[in-house]
Order: C-alpha cells, then sequence, then structure tokens
C-alpha cells in the first residue's frame, strides 16, 4: 500500500492539514502519520468544526481517530513541549494513546535552547530568524556526533557521559564568549531524566514499525514540518531550517527507501508567505501585503509573528516541484484572494536585466531578483461554500488554471476556507 510524502513547497504555512483532509474525503484511509524533520520550531493550526488546535511538535495525525501518530528519528524533541502538548490536548478529550517516538531521534537539551537564543542575539543584523528553540545547535550536535537520543533515556551511564562531553564544550562558549552561567551537569540529567517513565511506553523503532506496516497494507503519510524553501540543502541557505523539508528528507527521517514512496503532494497557498529573515521575491511592503496579511490571518502558529506576504511566485512553484518530485499540488486558501480587481502572479524575475524562468543559481541573483508579473481577474462572489470546480467563479477558476499550468504539476485539490470540510477536488 501507498507510502505518501506530504512537503510545503514556498517557505511555510501552506496548510499542509489540508492534504490530510483530502486524502480522507477521498476515502483515502490513512494508518500512520509520522512526522520526519524538524521540531517544534514550526506549527501548523487544524479547524475541526468549531475547534481549532494549534499544533507544534506533534504530527497532525494525532487528531485523526485511528490514525497512529509518529514522531520518526528525522525530528529534535523537547521533551517539554511534547508533554505540554499532549497534556492539552487531553485536557480537549482527545486520545492521545496511539503516539510513537523514535528510539533515535534526538533530543533538545536545555543548554541547546540558551545557545540558540543568546547566539541569535550576537549575530545582530546577520541574524537568521530563529525561533530560539534549540532546533539548530540540536541538528549541529548530531552532525557533530555529540547529540542525545531518545534511547540515552534508558542508559543513564551514556546519558551521562554525553552531556559531560556537551559542555566541556558548551560551557566554554556559555562563559567566555556570551558572558552566561556555566549549565550543571546534574540539572540537564535531572530536568531529562524526569520524562523517562512517562516517555518509555511510546518509544519504538520506528523504521521497522512502518516497513512492517507497508508490508501489512497500510497507508503512511510522511509529513514535512517547515517547507521546500527552508530546506538546509535546496533553501534559501543560510535562511533556512537546521533539517531537509523537502521529499527526499521523508527517507532519511523515517527510514522508509525511496522505492517504496507512491505519491509526492505539494501544499501551496495562493499567494506567498514567509517568517524570518531572507529574501522574498515577491513581498509586499504595502498597503496590499498587510491586506493579504489580515484577510489570511497571517500570524504564526508557533511564534505569533506576523508573517510576511505576497503574491503568488510561479517560479518557487516550479522549483518545488522539480526538487520534491511532485505528482500534484493542494493549493489552499483561495479564498483569502476574494475581493480583489486584478491580482498579480509572478510568472518569471528580472536579475540585472537577464531574465530567468527559473530559480536563479546564487543566493546574490535570488537576493536580487524583481518578479516579473501577469495580471488575472479577481472576483468578488464568496467561494467558501464551493465545493466543486464548476461552483468556482470563471475568473478563479482562470487563476487556478494559470497557476497549474505555471507551477510544474497539476493541482488536485483547492482549500476555499480553514475548516476541514472546505475543499474543492479537481
Amino acid at each position: 500500500m501507498p507510502a505518501i510524502v506530504l512537503v510545503g513547497a514556498q517557505w511555510g504555512d501552506e496548510g499542509k492539514g489540508k492534504a490530510t483532509d483530502l486524502l480522507g474525503n477521498t476515502g483515502e484511509v490513512i494508518d500512520y502519520v509520522v512526522k520526519f524533520n524538524g521540531g517544534n520550531n514550526a506549527g501548523h493550526t487544524v479547524v475541526i468544526g468549531s475547534e481549532k488546535y494549534a499544533l507544534h511538535l506533534l504530527p497532525s495525525g494525532i487528531l485523526t481517530p485511528g490514525v497512529t501518530p509518529v514522531i520518526g528519528n528525522g525530528v529534535v524533541v523537547d521533551l517539554n513541549v511534547l508533554f505540554e502538548e499532549l497534556d492539552a490536548l487531553q485536557a480537549r478529550g482527545v486520545d492521545t494513546s496511539r503516539l510513537v517516538v523514535s528510539a533515535s531521534a534526538h533530543l533538545i537539551p536545555p543548554y541547546n535552547r540558551t545557545l540558540d537564543k543568546v547566539t541569535e542575539r550576537f549575530l545582530g543584523s546577520r541574524r537568521i530568524g530563529t525561533t530560539g528553540r534549540g532546533i539548530g545547535p540540536t541538528y549541529a550536535d548530531k552532525m557533530n556526533r555529540i547529540g542525545i537520543r531518545v534511547q540515552d533515556l534508558y542508559d543513564e551511564k551514556i546519558l551521562e557521559q554525553k552531556v559531560t562531553g556537551a559542555l566541556e564544550q558548551k560551557n566554554q562558549l556559555l562563559v567566555k564568549v556570551y558572558n552566561r552561567r556555566a549549565v550543571e551537569i546534574r540539572e540537564v540529567l535531572d530536568e531529562l531524566l524526569g520524562y523517562a517513565d512517562r516517555l518509555k511506553p511510546m518509544v519504538a523503532d520506528t523504521s521497522l514499525l512502518l516497513n512492517k506496516a507497508l508490508d501489512d497494507g497500510k497507508t503512511v503519510l510522511m509529513e514535512a514540518g517547515q517547507a521546500t524553501l527552508l530546506d538546509v540543502d535546496h533553501g534559501t541557505y543560510p535562511f533556512v531550517t537546521s533539517s531537509n523539508a523537502i521529499s527526499a528528507g521523508a527517507c532519511t527521517g523515517t527510514g522508509i527507501p525511496p522505492t517504496r514512496i507512491d505519491r509526492v503532494m505539494a501544499v501551496v497557498k495562493a499567494y506567498t508567505t514567509r517568517v524570518g529573515e531572507g529574501p522574498f521575491p515577491t513581498e509586499l511592503l504595502d498597503a496590499d501585503g498587510e491586506w493579504l496579511r489580515q484577510q489570511g490571518f497571517e500570524f504564526g502558529t508557533t511564534t505569533g509573528r506576523p508573517r510576511r506576504c505576497g503574491w503568488y511566485d510561479s517560479v518557487i512553484a516550479r522549483y518545488a516541484a522539480r526538487v520534491n518530485g511532485v505528482s500534484d499540488f493542494v493549493l489552499t486558501k483561495l479564498d483569502t484572494l476574494t475581493g480583489r480587481d486584478k491580482i498579480p502572479v509572478c510568472v518569471a524575475y528580472d536579475v540585472n536585466g537577464v531574465r530567468h524562468d527559473e530559480m536563479p543559481m546564487t543566493q546574490t541573483d535570488f537576493h536580487h531578483a524583481v518578479p516579473v508579473y501577469e495580471e488575472f481577474d479577481g472576483w468578488s462572489d464568496d467561494i467558501s461554500g464551493c465545493r466543486s470546480f464548476e461552483d468556482l467563479p470563471k475568473e478563479a477558476q482562470s487563476y487556478v488554471r494559470a497557476v497549474e499550468s505555471l507551477s510544474g504539476a497539476r493541482i488536485s485539490a483547492i482549500g476555499v476556507g480553514p475548516e476541514r470540510s472546505q475543499i474543492v477536488q479537481l
């Protein structure tokens, strides 16, 4: 049965829950939903009826009865955040008992949260826009082979050795460079071990679990945190996250091999947003940008920060289609554009007088890219009640078809409102 990868096609916050809803609405039974990268540095909002849920670390499958939600080995886990989210959902009547956590997932120790914050302040105008939650330093520890994994909680001798080794370096930085107090080894051990007993029933070899599930005919959905343009290798480096958020990251972050992947769905907004620093060719620093922000409620789920807003960028969409091997796009938040007379779409870039139909090769060229726009007619009719493509105003249909032809893959569904049921399937 299928292994499906779900990614964001822009800079995140595209509304990936809509794609999960689409699969459910088409009769596809999702048995496992796996988060394969990132941590609690990105969140998503899921609306079910009158209830709104803000998830940060947990996969969206935690809200769907019968689905087994999995935190894969590619995720970095803040245990305090994990149990805060679980407690909040349980208080609202959500069954969280199915959650499984990879024994090989890395843990975010308290010293990395401290380092993340002080390092970002130290960078000043060169800051990256990190959320300060310790994600980057924890991935750095992973690559430097001084990281702490979930399984280490169950061998206290190994855990103490790893924390001691890490703090020999970290305390030098904190005290001598950043003028902060040294972190005590016992303080870190007590915090991490305080979660061990509660976590233990959730811990498993998730690669084995997921591959056996596929062998047994189950459907596994692998869901990315962040999005394509935030991928550490293929995003707008250095203004990126610290993990691989493209479809290939699903393999390294779960232990499911690429030969088992049947479909790659990418979620793209009908306009563009990003949070944090970095280049953004279609960004609107005027009344139109503020209009998009207010109409689309564009404020970060995790941080509350106002998102930067701009028109749809088909160059980015084509790039996402290429590096992810996108089989189909889910276009979200089309309803946000209702009320515009004309809607610009970026079809190419002008870089120092040279037209670029594809993503520029260098960071410098992308930073200097000026969007080349085509305008499409807008619509004023409320589309939130539409459930078929034919129900949409002709102008909205034309906009969708134009965006589809520019973006490198077919559009299989359209989000026309925040609720799960507000989907138009094509």
